[in-house]
């Protein structure tokens, strides 16, 4: 104790020697400066980079931009595949799995070897792939790139290993699935049609073995034509020319008939008995006109044709339209019988596919489910009720229900938060579900024995805010809000309050903050509002309080540069007298003025509140002088002291929201007082100028690409501004008790100004309340804001708030600006603290009531507080703490309350940080930043010691950049697509420990037996089991496909992949594949040896054979 209480002593004698206590600070990572180091104060760092790795867990959300959809009838796991080269496999809830091609390029087709644990995947690039499902992480075994044709359409009949490819060009390779090479069978199109035609047949758009015998192979062409080949003999049994285009082909169970669907909206039925033409043609949705013609139709894209033994058969397709009812929703129409059923969707249909008993397709297939992908959606209908209904999706699809704008994520959440926040929810569920059991149910999931409650908050542009349970690398929705309900409807024409403001999403959610200890939620809307929820397991009839603010800046946007970046922090002790302001009344002015007057209009009646969340402040910026507010940049509530504040580029206010009073509304620079470091002159009024937070956030309507957005209704990530504006950093502080998200970013800039044509507002960008000291003179930490700007400066304002619950609720709080400075490069992203023993202190909180339970009136309960002790190290030092500061360039740690720079780190020169939080991992702390240039990077506490940088994700799309949030145990997440969250790790800890918490895609199960066909119906109807694929194309006898024509790449995750099957029948299999694969390469190697020498021998019996002829007719003495 005696050597700590003398460092504390050399702080204060070495303060009058650098009065402002910022001392200058080197910029190498760490650096000390003259005050003591953390070492001196004896913390203990116990972080290392071996804590640290990078590594994706999960994706939730809808997969983003579907084109293909395949499912396994006896593993029950469905398959996605999407245009930027993804795959995403779902099983049972928990069984979520993404994969991704290293080409980016979109998925054509996909096809699973049914119950084998492997899919087969088409892509736009001509390269078929196979994918080992029988481990955690599914990866390639194997790759075959198509070099001189494309790949149109894929086919692999059940239990076999041979896969058919037909290409544009029209010709039908074979693939063995094992070793994945081509085999020399080919079917070319000028053999598969008749000679005497003159048109090529077009692209293959289908292909398919006869389920009556499997050496037959039924070929569609786009262009009409039909072949049934047989593998056999290798000529056509029959050939159709049809008039119209073909989509698809289905077969009928038995094998003696099959449906085309076309593109006039017809499907036709052909009998094998009589080819010439169908007999049967059918526009489902086509009336007929009173000349006697059918009116035309939009192109059937897919028929599914299966067979019920209880009932008459379905036929299920889509689209199929006629063009003259405009305007009409994609449809699925399920014929059966009679009947015919049109299901409207939302969206465009991509693909479906009906789910069967049975993968047997020579037996009655007994469909009991269609999944339906769409461009945005995922349904899957039940076919074994006559209404058929939908089943309730398990999966979180609906993320994206209206445009994500911001993230929060919540770990270690306190566990009696999840159960109340789903039960209130469960009430607002909808109904009509159907009451069986979702049908994709493949894999296996269990809860692993490192969980702990996460939530994850989500804010949409419809002004709706969602909770999903995150806990377990899992995601359940939870909780909806809809802010919009606060508000009236804006009328038509009712341009003066939002109509050029915000066009089409008034509501949408920049920012959120959350406590969840007192679960009150705060709200900031993009028309410049805030709104204040306290939770309630009750219903409420009750009026919404509003306050309206004026904040206005009326200073000229010229400064002058400071004489050095570490400005000495100034104090002025008198401060600023705090002027509680009063509500502005609503102005009758007219639209045309728009002074004094909200963006958007409160409800001013009773409203009834359902349980759940329920508001009860409103606070909005006012319009002025005919300019609209300007857009909130930072937000931080507390709900010990029962404040809220609000900062934007014009300055900050500060709310009571127990008395629902304004404390404090003032421009940044009434802030400083006499301790401005910068000098800035003043100026009149303008009206009319331009506003220099016009945002063009493009970011919110990304997802819906022709939605254009007017100027300052945008929901931008990264900010392209004109030269006389600057982007301001919408990033603001997040506590343990207090977390927001932001949607917009500032470019890089320094704090140190250095010439007079930098011109900008400066925003306040981050606050934070906390217990701490607003002067160095203080004996103890109190109430304080701290304030971050955009120009890297940071204020501490101290507040004075009644300790006595009733005196809380009726005399003022005290709010006194004192002029205390630090400064920083670049504009303050976060701030934490953190004690003496390296621990991070949390801010105070109340705990939470519900005040609208039914009580006792004489006896209200109490407001009960908490605020954390101090640890024993902090006692022994007098209450002194850390203050850790983040910019977009570099951090600092100060020492309390001497204002002395302990450490600085640099954390970029050439990008800025984009996100900043204090995390916990492992026990401990660190700082966790993400970078503009798609760095991650953690630095120790309070040394600011590098312990990560990976150049993680490049910042390709600033959609990343708006919801891109840390959160303790070492979890990120981001919006990775307008459709779908990211979640990833930085903690060693959780890399080892993620295979465990992953769900297992493959589970051993026996294949279903075949139905036995019976004496009769197997020798009339051929017997498809004696048909022998690997006798017709093995290389035996159909030889070796061309090398040119496709080239074999083997897969990186092979091996892997191989090793973790290795057990049983499994480990026997693929040890055979192993092999196989090894022999194959050697007896290439081989052969190739053997060419060269049948070549080095051929050359070697010419050169003989010319000396013999040069020789024979010598005498022996003529040598």
């Amino acid at each position: 104790m005696k050597k700590f209480r003398k460092v504390l002593d050399g702080l204060t004698t070495s303060s009058p020697v650098n009065p402002g206590g910022s001392p200058a600070c080197g910029s190498a990572a760490g650096t000390p400066s003259a005050a003591p180091t953390p070492r001196e104060l004896e913390i203990q760092e116990t972080l290392m980079s071996e804590h640290f790795q990078i590594c994706k867990t999960v994706r939730h959300g809808f997969p983003y931009q579907p084109t293909a959809l395949a499912f396994d009838p006896v593993q029950k796991i469905l398959a996605i595949g999407t245009r930027s080269g993804g795959v995403r496999l779902l099983g049972r809830p928990g069984v979520d799995c993404h994969c991704q091609h290293e080409s980016g390029a979109a998925v054509l087709q996909l096809q699973f070897l049914i119950n084998e644990g492997a899919l087969v995947t088409a892509c736009a690039d001509d390269t078929l792939h196979l994918w080992n499902l029988r481990q955690r992480r599914p990866a390639i075994l194997h790759s075959l790139k198509f070099n001189r044709e494309r790949i149109t359409f894929c086919h692999l009949p059940f239990q076999s290993k041979w896969l058919y490819v037909g290409t544009e060009r029209g010709n039908t390779h074979i693939v063995n699935i094992e070793s994945f090479v081509l085999s020399g069978y080919v079917i070319m199109w000028n053999k598969a049609i008749e000679l005497s035609t003159k048109t090529h047949p077009g692209p293959v758009v289908h292909l398919s073995d006869s389920p009556k015998d499997e050496g037959k192979l039924l070929i569609g062409f786009e262009s009409g034509t039909i072949v049934m080949w047989d593998l056999r003999v290798k000529r056509a049994d029959f050939r159709i020319y049809y008039d119209e285009a073909i989509h698809s082909v289905s077969w009928h169970h038995e094998g003696r008939q099959f449906m085309c669907s076309h593109s006039d909206g017809s499907l036709s039925m052909w009998n094998l008995r009589n080819t010439a033409k169908p007999f049967q043609v059918t526009f489902p949705h086509g009336k007929t006109q009173r000349d006697g013609r059918k009116e035309s139709c939009k192109p059937i894209l897919k028929v599914e044709y299966k067979t019920s033994r209880n009932s008459e058969a379905f036929v299920i397709f889509s689209g199929g339209l006629s063009y003259d009812k405009a305007g009409r929703r994609p449809t699925l129409t399920i014929m059966h019988g009679k009947a015919i059923t049109v299901l409207e969707m939302d969206y465009p249909i991509v693909d479906f596919m009906v789910l069967c008993d049975t993968p047997y397709l020579n037996e009655v297939q007994e469909p009991y489910a269609v999944v339906v992908l769409l461009e945005k959606d995922f349904v899957v209908v039940d076919l074994t009720q006559s209404n058929f209904p939908i089943f309730e999706n398990p999966y979180p699809m609906d993320v994206h229900e209206s445009p994500v704008t911001c993230t929060a994520y919540f770990a270690d959440c306190p566990p009696d938060i999840i159960p109340v926040l789903y039960s209130i929810g469960a009430k607002h569920k909808k109904t009509g579900y159907s009451h069986k059991e979702w049908p994709v149910s493949g894999g296996t999931w269990t809860v692993g024995s490192q969980t702990y409650p996460e939530i994850i908050v989500t804010g949409h542009a419809d002004g709706s805010i969602k909770f999903w349970d995150a806990t377990a690398i899992t995601l359940q929705m939870l909780y909806k809000l809809k802010t919009s309900k606060v508000f009236e409807n804006p009328k038509s024409g009712d341009v003066g309050r939002s109509g050029e403001l915000v066009e089409e999403d008034p509501y949408a959610v920049q920012m959120i903050s959350w406590c969840p200890q007192s679960r009150i939620f705060c709200v900031v809307g993009i028309s410049a509002h805030v709104i204040l929820y306290r939770f309630s397991k009750h219903d409420a009839n009750t009026t919404i309080t509003s306050l309206e603010v004026r904040l206005q800046c009326e200073m000229e946007d010229v400064i002058s540069p400071s004489d050095t970046e570490n400005t000495p922090c100034y104090s002025d002790p008198s401060g600023l007298s705090p002027q509680p302001q009063p509500p502005s009344p609503r102005s009758n002015t007219p639209d045309s003025a728009r002074d004094s007057i909200p963006c958007l209009k409160v409800k001013d009646r009773m409203i009834r509140m359902p349980p759940g969340y329920q508001a009860e402040l409103v606070v909005q910026l006012l319009w002025i002088d005919g300019e609209p507010p300007q857009q909130i940049t930072s937000l931080d509530l507390n709900s010990a002291y029962g404040l809220l504040a609000v900062g934007n580029c014009n300055g900050l206010a500060v709310v009571d929201y127990l008395q629902k009073t304004i404390l404090l509304c003032m421009n940044t620079l009434e802030l400083y007082g006499s301790a401005d470091p910068f000098q800035r002159l003043t100026r009149s009024p303008r009206k009319n100028r331009q506003s220099t937070s016009d945002f063009c956030m493009r970011g919110l309507s990304n997802f819906y690409s022709d939605s254009k957005k007017r100027i300052r209704t945008s929901y931008q990530s990264l900010t392209e501004l004109s030269d006389n504006q600057v982007s301001l950093d919408l990033e603001r502080s997040k506590s343990p008790t207090s977390e927001s998200r932001e949607n917009s970013f500032s470019r890089s800039r320094s704090s140190s100004v250095s010439s007079i044509d930098r011109e900008t507002k400066e925003a306040v960008t981050t606050l934070q309340f906390m217990e701490s000291y607003g002067r160095k003179s203080d004996p103890l930490p109190t109430p304080c804001l701290w304030v971050g700007t955009s120009l890297g400066l940071v204020l501490i304002i101290p507040m004075s708030i009644p300790m006595d619950e009733q005196e809380r609720q009726e005399d003022p709080v005290t709010v006194v600006p004192t002029g205390t400075v630090l400064m920083l490069k670049g504009s303050i992203l976060r701030f934490s603290f953190l004690d003496f023993g390296g621990a991070l202190i949390h801010s105070p909180y109340e705990v939470w009531r519900d005040q609208q339970a039914p009580g006792d009136p004489d006896r209200p309960r109490k407001r009960k507080l908490v605020n954390f002790s101090p640890s024993s190290s902090q006692e022994a030092s007098g209450d002194c703490h850390l203050a850790v500061v983040c910019s977009e360039k570099q951090a600092k740690v100060f020492l309390m309350p001497t204002q002395a720079c302990l450490y600085v780190h640099n954390i970029t020169e050439s990008s800025f940080v984009l996100r900043a939080d204090v995390v916990s991992v492992c026990n401990s702390v660190c700082l966790a930043c993400f970078c503009a240039n798609g760095h991650i990077m953690t630095l120790s506490l309070p040394s600011l010691r590098p312990l990560l940088d990976v150049n993680y994700l490049p910042l390709t799309d600033m959609r990343i950049a708006r919801t891109f949030c840390f959160t303790n145990g070492g979890q990120a997440l981001y919006l990775c697509s307008p459709t779908e969250i990211q979640r990833i790790t930085y903690s060693q800890e959780m890399c080892d420990n993620l295979q465990e918490m992953l769900g297992e895609l493959f589970t051993p199960i026996e294949t279903p037996e075949a139905q036995n066909r019976g004496f009769l119906k197997g020798f009339f109807g051929g017997n498809a089991q004696t048909f022998d694929r690997e006798e017709l194309f093995g290389e035996a006898s159909a030889g070796k496909g061309s090398r040119s024509l496709a080239q074999h790449i083997p897969g990186q995750g092979g091996m892997e992949g191989m090793k973790a099957a290795a057990g049983g029948v499994v480990g026997e299999l693929a040890r055979a594949r192993i092999a196989l694969d090894e022999r194959g390469q050697r007896l290439g190697e081989l052969e190739e040896r053997t060419a060269l020498m049948m070549s080095s021998a051929e050359t070697f019996s010419k050169h003989a054979h010319e000396m013999m002829l040069k020789c024979k007719d010598k005498k022996w003495y003529q040598f």
